[in-house]
């Protein structure tokens, strides 16, 4: 009887080897290898569609950022943020709870209001602490 179970232990253990060569094949399949090499290739030629000589893309970006969104002039101090847990728009007058601590930044759509009826024209709608 105690051969018999170590027979057993045995048979699991080669099964669980082969088991555990065949999930290493799966990693190193070549569809795998294809999109580990291929996807950052592409990434990189539509950064840069100049080095293989082709068209550049339809939608221009422009590097300069508006001077609405920078201005911070004496009356614009209506900070409008972009929340990152919902992606809405929301904008802080001086004196809410968290008018301090939101920091503006334009590269995230972020930008400053003159007043609160122009934020609410905008579509941000108003902290509400």
């Amino acid at each position: 009887m105690g051969k018999f179970q170590k027979q057993h232990i045995g048979a699991d253990q080669a099964d669980r080897w082969r088991s555990a060569r065949k999930r290493r094949r799966r990693i190193l399949r070549p569809a795998y290898l294809l999109a580990l090499i291929f996807v950052p290739l592409a990434v990189f030629l539509s950064q840069n569609p100049d080095i293989i000589g082709a068209a550049p893309s339809l939608v221009q970006i422009d590097a300069s950022p508006s001077a609405s969104l920078l201005s911070t002039g004496a009356g614009c101090n209506i900070k409008g943020n972009v929340s990152i847990d919902t992606g809405e728009h929301i904008f802080h007058v001086p004196g809410q709870k968290y008018y301090s601590r939101t920091r503006i930044r334009p590269e995230f759509g972020e930008r400053w209001f003159c007043s609160e009826a122009e934020a609410m024209a905008a579509g941000w709608r108003k902290a509400w602490r």
